[in-house]
């Protein structure tokens, strides 16, 4: 098959037709995918109607897959996680940010394929750090360059809304053993193209480790304000079976939690990464 890539803005975004991601992919396909990923940081699909599996083995073409310790998985398939309104609270991808920071080596992309949507409302938006990195002035360029951030787990998913059984209790203190707060780059480079890009989000970045906590919460409050510009976003309206590839690495999403009391299905598969620098 020929792949056809369409451009959706200046910032990110652009859809691939004439590819089929229920069946095994070429290498050729799997690296021209790759590069139009570099290239525009977020990819979207249309009528891409995968099972659990299938969705599993394309994302396992780019690299290992994590499994979620809090959002429940697809039981024969766990490096599938599911976001389903109607038995998890997920109102923690209703605010900007990009996904598992709280590893050591966060992910470095991840596979998003729509099951079960909203009539209306329900869109997805993306922000490209790099853009955003772009438009900063040099003498801030200079300043964040070097600063490092605390990400911490528990900022996206507080006791108060996840320790509400004995079961889940367990499971939340069991993932905050496991994830401790840990720091990253301010200015991440990209393993592969280099460019540099912002890498704090509201989802889990608590403070710039260099500064004071005034000069701290300053600078997250512009930057988080920054990053996510209009001219530095797109907006996807989902529609049944579309499949979304995002680089994790210079990115960060916004899930509009606008559709109430409407049932939203998504599985993601979730890419690990490399540790930033």
């Amino acid at each position: 098959m020929s792949l056809t890539i369409t451009p959706l803005s200046p910032a990110l975004g652009a859809q691939i037709s004439g590819i089929d991601l229920s069946r095994e992919i070429s290498r050729e396909q799997r690296d021209a995918i790759e590069q139009a990923l570099l290239e525009h940081q977020v990819l979207f699909f249309r009528e891409q109607p995968l099972s659990p599996q299938q969705q599993a083995d394309f994302a396992a073409r780019f690299g290992d897959l994590h499994i979620h310790p809090i959002y429940p998985n697809v039981p024969q398939t766990p490096q599938v996680l599911v976001l389903d309104t109607a038995v998890t609270d997920v109102r923690d991808n209703a605010i900007w940010h990009t996904d598992v920071t709280f590893l050591p080596t966060p992910a470095m992309g991840a596979v998003l394929s729509a099951k079960q949507l909203p009539a209306y409302g329900g869109d997805t938006l993306w922000a490209s750090g790099i853009a955003a990195y772009e438009a900063l002035s040099a003498p801030l360029r200079q300043l964040l360059d070097g600063l490092t951030a605390t990400h911490d787990f528990t900022r996206s998913f507080p006791l108060e809304r996840y320790g509400n059984t004995p079961a889940d209790l367990a499971r939340w203190e069991a993932a905050r053993r496991n994830n401790p707060p840990l720091s990253h780059p301010v200015v991440r480079t990209h393993p592969v193209s280099g460019r540099k890009s912002l890498f704090v989000s509201d989802g889990f970045t608590a403070r710039i480790n260099e500064l004071s906590e005034a000069e701290s919460e300053a600078i997250l409050t512009f930057l988080f304000a920054h990053a996510t510009r209009p001219e530095f976003t797109i907006r996807w309206r989902w529609q049944q079976d579309d499949v979304a590839f995002w680089d994790n690495r210079v990115t960060q999403h916004y899930a509009v939690d606008d559709y109430r009391p409407q049932r939203r299905v998504m599985h993601r598969a979730t890419i690990l990464g490399d540790k930033p620098f």
